[in-house]
């Protein structure tokens, strides 16, 4: 028997059933984005909830995939070595040298720094870190700068809370999951740290630009406060930071505004140290003035 020439559209049902999966797919994404909206509006505290379980399981995700990449690209750098392992051990040889002469004259430096230190009577109160967690992870959504910190709630993480790394400042937790947290970074367009010049001490604010970079605005109206050059350390004012933390060093000079690069880089950064919130002294507080 002959086979008709003319097939109806759809007659594969390995193709009705991609076409169903995908309305489905499709409705169900509508009604769970319908559903988020209602919750977000009706009970903040339960769609905050859930926007901590999906911090949880983001993080569990971004995780493996780093650990893929991570793994992938340590496999390529041993090739690499095993092909240039003669010329690796002469430049590896070379570069003891030098960090040994430079670790020789950093330990002088710092007995030198210690003795004059004694001689002026001054005394350093460090804050201690809460904990180190590892950076699993960073996201970058039109002007928002986050970062993924392996350590949530459970770990005693709580918004507000400053991360930095040897290098300098991070920035802030944000929002906090029960096993990991969002960190507002320092060059997202809603952070703001106040800083000082280490130069001349002038006060200053650091914005984020969005754009991986940050902007420096001098709080003091007229002159021209920065140089090229200049490192930024946070001030400790208004709490949060505490003072001297490294933050960004200056590249350009605009009048009293400046465009600096950020100390610390999160994309070649594994591990973030979270410190507690900074409450300046009693007698640095504003007083409330007596009726």
């Amino acid at each position: 028997m002959a086979a008709p020439r003319h097939r109806r559209r759809g007659f594969s049902r390995r193709i009705q059933y991609g076409l169903f999966a995908g309305y489905v797919i499709a409705v169900a994404g509508t009604v769970v984005a319908a559903a988020m909206l209602l919750l977000a509006h009706f009970d903040p505290r339960s769609f905050a909830t859930v926007r901590g379980m999906a911090i949880d399981f983001g993080a569990g995700l971004t995780g493996i995939a780093r650990i893929g990449v991570r793994g992938a690209a340590e496999a390529s750098a041993e090739i690499d070595a095993y092909f240039d392992a003669a010329a690796q051990n002469r430049r590896l040889t070379q570069e003891l040298a030098i960090e040994r002469h430079q670790a020789i004259t950093a330990r002088a430096l710092i007995l030198e720094n210690a003795r004059l230190k004694k001689l002026a009577g001054v005394v350093e109160h460090l804050p201690k870190p809460l904990l180190s967690a590892r950076i699993i992870g960073s996201s970058i959504s039109g002007q928002r700068r986050f970062a993924t910190l392996a350590a949530g709630r459970i770990d005693g993480i709580a918004p507000g809370m400053p991360v930095r790394s040897p290098e300098g400042l991070i920035g802030r937790v944000f929002e906090t999951g029960q096993f990991a947290a969002r960190v507002l970074l320092l060059t997202d367009g809603d952070s703001a740290v106040p800083v000082r010049i280490t130069r001349n001490g002038v006060a200053g604010l650091i914005t984020g630009r969005g754009d991986g970079g940050v902007e420096i605005r001098g709080l003091n109206v007229g002159g021209q406060p920065f140089r090229r050059g200049d490192l930024a350390v946070t001030s400790g004012t208004g709490g949060i930071y505490a003072p001297n933390i490294p933050v960004a060093v200056i590249t350009a000079v605009h009048g009293d505004r400046a465009s600096a690069a950020p100390l610390a880089d999160p994309a070649t950064i594994d591990f973030g140290a979270v410190y507690p919130i900074y409450l300046p002294p009693a007698e640095d507080r504003p007083t409330q003035p007596k009726p």
